[in-house]
């Protein structure tokens, strides 16, 4: 289990930075956590990514985020990235710095101010999946999304 965490990760980074290193998008789905509980992770799956042409040195990125039922994601941080998202499909909570836990539904959304700590996001099903639209202006070069499993 842990060679097979080890490698998704590997393989995360690889597809991150693919993507990051040109403006067209990886078109494989990419999980992106390996988290150690046995409940599935969400699958990152870009769309576009385009340097803002007047705003310099930030960057667009738009992705569809997959839960399978009964997934939820490792706590996380977007770095200096204000963030957007919309539920497109199912239902997901979501706990961002010490605001309380909050469900959305399919057609809600929140926004993730820069440093935000995303504390909770997970699939509030076992049996049907949920699917976000999340949305990124950050700095260029900037990682969109990193693990903070320890808090």
């Amino acid at each position: 289990m842990r060679i097979a965490a080890g490698l998704l990760a590997v393989a995360t980074l690889t597809a991150a930075t693919a993507c990051s290193a040109s403006n067209q998008p990886a078109h494989a789905k990419v999980p992106v956590t390996a988290a150690a509980s046995t409940r599935p992770v969400e699958t990152f799956i870009p769309l576009l990514q385009q340097a803002l042409p007047n705003v310099k040195g930030k960057t667009f990125t738009s992705a569809v985020v997959d839960f399978p039922p009964n997934a939820s994601a490792l706590p996380h941080r977007h770095g200096q990235a204000f963030v957007y998202a919309y539920v497109l499909e199912g239902t997901v909570r979501s706990k961002v710095d010490d605001k309380p836990v909050t469900t959305y539904h399919q057609g809600e959304n929140w926004v993730e101010q820069p440093g935000a700590h995303h504390i909770l996001t997970e699939n509030t099903s076992a049996t049907k999946p949920a699917k976000l639209l999340v949305v990124f202006v950050s700095n260029t070069g900037d990682e969109l999304k990193v693990d903070d499993p320890k808090s």
